[in-house]
């Protein structure tokens, strides 16, 4: 059974940091890559930052300098740790686990709260 398992969100004043971990399980097809989305109330879930096996990585303009996106050993587990938040980061952040043959798995989310 997959799952897709985001953990380390919570409720923070402005200009604190968070660390995000998601860990993937019984994926059977090689994992090319795992990122974190976001969703804000009344907008479209938005990229905020990836990270592929080829050691690439891509952040948002709005987060770039503030969030580092970074794979554990194991390739299975990736964490998003959010420095210097503010009130515009609070949504619901999820992980994407992408696989060969371009079939992606989600989590459940993990809600981000900034207060000002």
């Amino acid at each position: 059974q997959v799952q897709v398992v985001e953990s380390g969100g919570g409720l923070v004043q402005a200009g604190g940091s968070l660390r995000l971990s998601c860990a993937a399980s019984g994926i059977i097809r090689r994992i090319t890559g795992m990122g974190w989305y976001r969703q804000a109330p009344g907008k479209q879930r938005e990229l905020v930052a990836e990270s592929t096996d080829a050691g690439l990585t891509n952040y948002a303009d709005s987060v770039k300098g503030r969030f580092t996106i970074s794979r554990a050993n194991a390739r299975n587990t990736v964490f998003l740790q959010m420095d210097s938040l503010k009130p515009e980061d609070t949504a619901v952040y999820y992980c994407k686990t992408s696989t060969i043959g371009g079939v992606d798995y989600w989590g459940q989310g993990t809600q981000v709260t900034i207060s000002s």
